[in-house]
């Protein structure tokens, strides 16, 4: 039976100014380079999380674009074992924070290093949902990065830009009674072929399902998405932006459900929270987003 294609937009479509920034801003000396993102993984690891990617991105970099302009570019992506996942089983939409990013960068003109996450407020404003355990997410993140980086300024970002555009992309396959297994076979084999096509990679998968104690999934898992020119190119101006690469995708069923669920955190965050006006970078994140969604389109068509 032939499969239909549902794009769901996020429930919340924010078109007026935040409050507040939308990323925490770490900024520390660091011109010795005793601060490694060696070290910032372990503190996470040792603070109870899970690494997805620990990713140098100037060698990439160097290899596509023959320079950088930063001693340090490193995507490293994180999640609680314990919160992050209670998070999902109630919350099925929060994959797409699963895991999370951190951006950690050092241009090579200055000797302070910078990391940059997403607030809670932020979060929540993205799902279109709160739950306390965002939060408490968040205080684990910034204690973390408090321990690692000593002696660091911490300071919230500009307020973030208008988005009149949702912050979620969704689309649905529906099953009609086909066996899900191979649903999902078929469907990972059209996603990876429509990734290869556009350029983009895959750093880091992750099966969420195995970790959860009761799942009301037949499985969910969670894939990181990233494509070279995009992250370089706002790179050049908005390197805070980091703390949303790589990008996860989200892939589920739940158990009562005829229908797998695909979802991903539109660009629209990267231009309103990390103030991405410039017109090549807001070009190349526009253009990676008409790409993903036609690929996630032809994958449940």
């Amino acid at each position: 039976m032939k499969k239909i294609i549902s794009l769901i937009v996020a429930l919340l479509s924010v078109s007026v100014l935040s409050a507040k920034g939308d990323l925490h801003l770490f900024d520390v000396d660091n011109k010795d380079g005793s601060i490694t993102t060696v070290q910032i993984e372990k503190a996470f690891v040792d603070a109870g999380f899970g690494i997805g990617v620990n990713s140098n991105m100037n060698k990439p970099f160097m290899i596509q674009f023959k320079k950088t302009g930063y001693k340090v570019f490193t995507l490293l992506t994180v999640y609680h074992k314990q919160m992050s996942m209670d998070l999902v089983t109630k919350y099925p939409d929060f994959g797409v924070f699963m895991p999370m990013g951190v951006g950690i960068y050092q241009s090579k003109s200055e000797d302070t290093l910078h990391v940059s996450v997403l607030t809670a407020d932020a979060q929540a404003k993205i799902l279109g949902f709160d739950d306390p355990l965002i939060k408490s997410i968040e205080k684990e993140v910034l204690a973390v990065l408090k321990k690692a980086l000593p002696n660091s300024n911490n300071k919230l970002s500009e307020d973030a830009l208008k988005a009149d555009k949702s912050l979620v992309t969704k689309y649905e396959l529906e099953l009609d009674g086909e066996d899900w297994a191979e649903s999902r076979e078929n469907l990972m084999l059209s996603l990876n072929n429509g990734f290869d096509l556009y350029g983009f990679v895959i750093p880091s998968k992750l099966n969420v399902n195995e970790s959860l104690k009761e799942s009301p999934y037949d499985f969910y898992e969670t894939i990181s998405i990233c494509k070279l020119p995009v992250i370089y190119t706002v790179s050049l101006t908005r390197p805070e932006a980091a703390a949303f690469a790589p990008c996860s995708l989200m892939l589920y069923k739940k158990k009562d459900e005829d229908k797998i669920v695909l979802g991903f955190p539109a660009v629209h965050n990267w231009i309103s929270s990390a103030h991405v006006e410039n017109k090549e970078a807001t070009d190349v994140l526009l253009k990676a987003q008409k790409q993903f969604e036609s690929i996630l389109a032809e994958a449940t068509e």
